[in-house]
């Protein structure tokens, strides 16, 4: 059984920095393609980053692109979503998820696993 924790959330204030973890488990994650979603309140849930867990290969949404930075720790089995010079637009819940595509992912029913989310919030 596949299960994606996310941990790291909280409030922070406008400029400040983040940063989110997905322990991954249930089985070997070196064909996958791990990703960060977001969603506010009353949007549709957005992809945000990803990253082939094998080769390191990323993908960043424009609105992230020089602030946000996606890692994975494969002996940890771990993906890091680090995120800096925060906006108070960045406010929604992530999530994390893995899909088994072969290929970088943008859609949010390409992928096949979820994590529960986790609140973070930018004040101004």
């Amino acid at each position: 059984q596949v299960q994606l924790v996310e941990s790291g959330g909280g409030s922070v204030q406008a400029g400040g920095s983040l940063r989110l973890s997905c322990a991954a488990s249930g089985r070997t994650f070196s064909s996958y393609t791990m990703g960060w979603f977001r969603q506010a309140p009353g949007k549709e849930r957005e992809f945000v980053a990803a990253i082939r867990w094998s080769g390191g290969s990323t993908a960043y949404a424009d609105s992230v692109k020089g602030r946000f930075t996606i890692s994975r720790d494969k002996g940890k089995n771990t993906v890091v979503l680090q995120m800096n010079s925060l906006k108070p637009e960045d406010t929604a819940v992530y999530y994390c998820a893995a899909s088994r595509g072969l290929v970088l992912v943008f859609r949010p029913r390409e992928y096949d696993y979820w994590g529960q989310g986790t609140q973070v919030t930018v004040s101004s």
